[in-house]
């Protein structure tokens, strides 16, 4: 399993891109875990919605959406940009050996402030939280802000959730309180969370934190991104997540 933390500014993503692709082949990762919204910049930075801006990065998003076949991975997973009947949606996605992306979530929660005017983006998920197979595992999506909902990880916890994933688009002054938010996530689900995240330039009032992470269920740091090393993977054994829901806090209703 792989996560990485890819720059927003577009000429440095082609180049991460690259890379990660080259790091995915070479050690023939299984899922790969892409940030939120991660083909287009980000856009959310503006409080007014913006008809045309809102297009190029739907388009954008469509465009790259057949190169995701160059990371040679049987599952990979993000979020894009798209319309569903009538509404705006930030809609997570799963491509995997018929390399066409399906929608598998809806974000729910949406942030609306200085450099994330999400809710003016896009509308809010119709708040679905269903656990979906992949790999041979069952995992849960919660996007970015969704990660705080710590009801909804315990929930895919009970429901037999391996692996939580968080793509993000998070800033650098808030990135240890991140970390501590995707621990916490593990502890309550017992089961492993990982995340990606942007770096880099932003259009934002803040540079974006990077820091990927794979977390184990009891919250144990496995692995996370550097600005040197964006990109981590790891053999991850789902039977301790399945022994972790046996444990404390888990096991308690």
């Amino acid at each position: 399993m792989t996560v990485c933390q890819l720059r927003d500014e577009r000429d440095a993503f082609e180049a991460d891109w690259a890379e990660l692709c080259a790091h995915t082949r070479r050690a023939r990762s299984e899922l790969v875990l892409l940030p939120e919204m991660p083909f287009a910049r980000w856009f959310a930075t503006a409080r007014e919605f913006d008809a045309r801006v809102w297009r190029e990065a739907v388009d954008a998003h469509r465009r790259w959406e057949p190169r995701i076949d160059e990371l040679g991975a049987a599952v990979v997973i993000g979020t894009r940009p798209v319309e569903r009947d009538g509404r705006r949606l930030n809609e997570a996605f799963m491509v995997t050996s018929s390399r066409s992306a399906r929608g598998v979530h809806e974000k729910r929660y949406l942030p609306d402030e200085d450099g994330y005017w999400e809710a003016s983006w896009y509308e809010r998920g119709d708040g679905v939280f269903d656990p979906v197979d992949v790999c041979g595992a069952t995992l849960g999506m919660q996007i970015c802000t969704e990660m705080w909902m710590l009801d909804v990880s315990r929930q895919y916890g009970l429901r037999g959730a391996n692996i939580i994933a968080v793509p993000r688009a998070t800033p650098a002054t808030s990135r240890e309180r991140w970390l501590v938010g995707g621990r916490a996530a593990a502890i309550v689900s017992g089961a492993f969370c990982i995340s990606s995240n942007r770096s880099g330039v932003s259009t934002a009032q803040d540079d974006f934190a990077g820091l990927g992470w794979i977390i184990d269920p009891d919250g144990e740091v496995l692995g996370k991104t550097l600005d040197s090393d964006p990109f981590v993977t790891c053999d991850l054994d789902l039977r301790r997540a399945a022994e972790a829901k046996a444990t404390y806090p888990r096991y308690v209703r």
